[in-house]
C-alpha cells in the first residue's frame, strides 16, 4: 500500500491545507490501485448479494403482487432488529482500520474479540424479540389482507431462527473490512449468495422433487446461505496467521477500554440507524396505503436501486477502511487524497448505472412481474432512481470517510434531519394533499437524497474529521 512508503505523521510537520499534493513518493496511480483493491471484491460482493435478492424477488413474484408485498413489509422490521449490532459494527470497523495504520495487531484483535461478543449478546436478544413479535411487526407495516399479514409473518419468523449466525458474520466482515481484506468476504458471502439462489429455485416453486414451499421456501433458502456464510467466515477467522485471528484462549472477558471505543463510534451509529428505520418506517406505511399494486411496484424498483447502493457502498468500504488506516498513521493528508479519488471513480460508475435505469427501468422491471400496471407505474419510478445516482454515490463515500474517522455523531444528525422528518413527512404530504400517488412518495425521496449528500459534502469540507481522538 502507498500508505505503507509515507512517515508516521506523528514524526513529521503536516500542513492542514485542503490541497492534494502528494508525499514526494506517492502517486496517484498508487493511490486509485489501493481504492480499487479494497473496493472492487466488496463491489462485486455487495452486487452480486443484491442480485441474488432480486432473483429472489423474481421467483417470488411469480406467485403475485401479495407475495412480494409479503416479503417487502419484512424488510424495515428486520433492519430495525439489526440496528443494535450493526452500529456496533461501525466501531468495530473504524477501530481495526486505526489500529492496523497503527500496527497494533493486538489491540485489532482485541476489538474483533469484544465486537463479536456484543453482537453475539445483541442478536440473540433480537431474533427473540422478532420471533414473538413477527405478526404484530408486519401487520404494523400495513400489510394489506390476510394472504399478505400470513406470508410475512412466517416469512420473517424464519429469517429470525438465522439471525445470530447473519450477525456474527457480518461482525467478522465489518473487522475483515477494517484492515482491507474484503476479498474474504467476498469469497464466502458469494457463497451464500449461490446456494440461496440454488435453495430458491428447489423450495420457491418445489423443483425436482422438492416441496413447493414458496414464500417459506425463499426464506428457508435465505437462511440456509446465511449459515454457510457464518461456517465459512467462521473457519477462516479462526485459522491461518492472517492479522485479524480468532484465539478461544485470549478469552471473551469484556475490555472496558476496548467497548468504550467502539460505543463511543457505535452509539451515534445506532442512533443514526434507529432514526433511519423510523422514518423508513413511516415512509414505507405511507406508501402501504395506496394499496398492494403500488407497494409491489415500490418494492421492485426499491430492489433494483439496491444494487445502485452497492457501488457507493462498495467504494465506502475503501473510504472507510483508507481513512481509518491513514488516521492511525496521523496522515490525515492521505486520508483526504484516497477520499477525493474514491469519490471520482464512484462518480463515473454512478453516472452510467444511472443512464441505463432511466433508458432501461422499464425492461429490468418486467424481469420481476407481467403485471403492467406494475411495469408501467415502474418504468417512470426509475427515472428518479437514475437521477439520484451520482448524489448517493458520492453521498455513501463521503459518510464512509466521515465513519472511519469516527465521525459518527454528524452522520446521525444528518441522518435525523433528511430521513426522519423531510423524507417521509414531503412524501405524507405529496401524497395526501397533492394526490400525486407513488411519484409524489419518490419526489420526496429525490429531496431527501440531494439534502443529504449536500449536508455530508459540508460536513466533510469542514475538516472536523482530522482531529477526531477516540479514546
Amino acid at each position: 500500500m502507498a500508505l505503507d512508503l509515507v512517515e508516521d505523521g506523528s514524526k513529521i510537520e503536516l500542513e492542514k491545507s485542503k490541497n492534494e499534493k502528494l508525499p514526494p513518493n506517492i502517486t496517484s496511480k498508487m493511490l486509485y490501485k489501493d481504492i480499487v483493491n479494497i473496493a472492487w471484491p466488496s463491489v462485486v460482493e455487495l452486487t452480486l448479494t443484491q442480485l441474488a435478492s432480486m432473483v429472489d424477488l423474481m421467483m417470488v413474484g411469480q406467485l403475485g403482487p401479495w407475495a412480494l408485498s409479503a416479503i417487502g413489509l419484512t424488510i424495515q422490521p428486520k433492519f430495525l432488529l439489526m440496528t443494535l449490532f450493526m452500529s456496533m459494527n461501525v466501531g468495530a470497523t473504524a477501530m481495526v482500520a486505526r489500529y492496523k495504520g497503527a500496527d497494533n495487531p493486538k489491540k485489532g484483535n482485541l476489538i474483533l474479540r469484544q465486537s463479536l461478543l456484543i453482537t453475539l449478546i445483541f442478536s440473540v436478544l433480537a431474533s427473540i424479540i422478532g420471533f414473538i413479535y413477527s405478526e404484530p411487526l408486519v401487520k404494523f407495516m400495513g400489510a394489506a389482507d390476510q394472504q399478505t399479514l400470513a406470508g410475512g409473518t412466517i416469512y420473517l419468523q424464519i429469517q429470525m431462527i438465522g439471525f445470530t449466525f447473519m450477525a456474527l458474520t457480518s461482525t467478522i466482515t465489518a473487522t475483515l473490512r477494517g484492515v482491507g481484506n474484503s476479498r474474504t468476504a467476498m469469497i464466502y458471502n458469494l457463497t451464500a449468495n449461490v446456494v440461496n439462489v440454488i435453495f430458491n429455485y428447489l423450495l420457491i416453486g418445489g423443483n425436482l422433487g422438492f416441496p413447493r414451499m414458496e414464500v417459506v421456501g425463499a426464506s428457508l433458502a435465505t437462511i440456509i446461505g446465511q449459515f454457510i456464510a457464518f461456517v465459512i467466515a467462521f473457519v477462516y477467522i479462526t485459522k491461518g496467521d492472517q492479522y485479524l485471528h480468532l484465539r478461544f484462549k485470549e478469552g471473551f472477558k469484556p475490555d472496558k477500554e476496548a467497548l468504550k471505543q467502539i460505543f463511543t463510534i457505535g452509539i451515534p451509529a445506532m442512533i443514526e440507524q434507529l432514526v433511519m428505520r423510523f422514518g423508513v418506517i413511516i415512509y414505507v406505511k405511507t406508501i402501504a396505503g395506496l394499496g398492494t399494486i403500488a407497494y409491489a411496484t415500490h418494492q421492485v424498483c426499491m430492489s433494483i436501486q439496491s444494487v445502485s447502493f452497492m457501488n457507493g457502498q462498495g467504494f465506502a468500504v475503501s473510504a472507510t477502511s483508507l481513512t481509518g488506516q491513514s488516521l492511525g498513521k496521523k496522515r490525515h493528508d492521505m486520508a483526504n487524497s484516497y477520499v477525493m479519488r474514491t469519490r471520482r471513480i464512484g462518480m463515473i460508475v454512478s453516472i452510467i448505472m444511472g443512464t441505463i435505469f432511466i433508458f432501461w427501468g422499464g425492461n429490468i422491471i418486467s424481469l420481476y412481474t407481467d403485471d403492467l400496471s406494475v411495469i408501467s407505474t415502474g418504468a417512470k419510478i426509475m427515472i428518479f432512481v437514475g437521477l439520484s445516482q451520482p448524489f448517493q454515490s458520492s453521498q455513501f463515500i463521503l459518510a464512509g470517510a466521515l465513519r472511519g474517522a469516527g465521525d459518527t455523531r454528524a452522520i446521525a444528525v444528518i441522518t435525523f434531519v433528511t430521513v426522519l422528518i423531510v423524507r417521509p413527512f414531503l412524501a405524507i404530504f405529496l401524497i395526501n394533499y397533492f394526490n400525486m400517488g407513488l411519484e409524489g412518495a419518490w419526489y420526496a425521496f429525490i429531496v431527501d437524497q440531494l439534502l443529504r449528500s449536500l449536508f455530508v459534502l459540508l460536513r466533510y469540507k469542514n475538516g472536523s474529521w482530522k482531529d477526531i481522538k477516540i479514546n
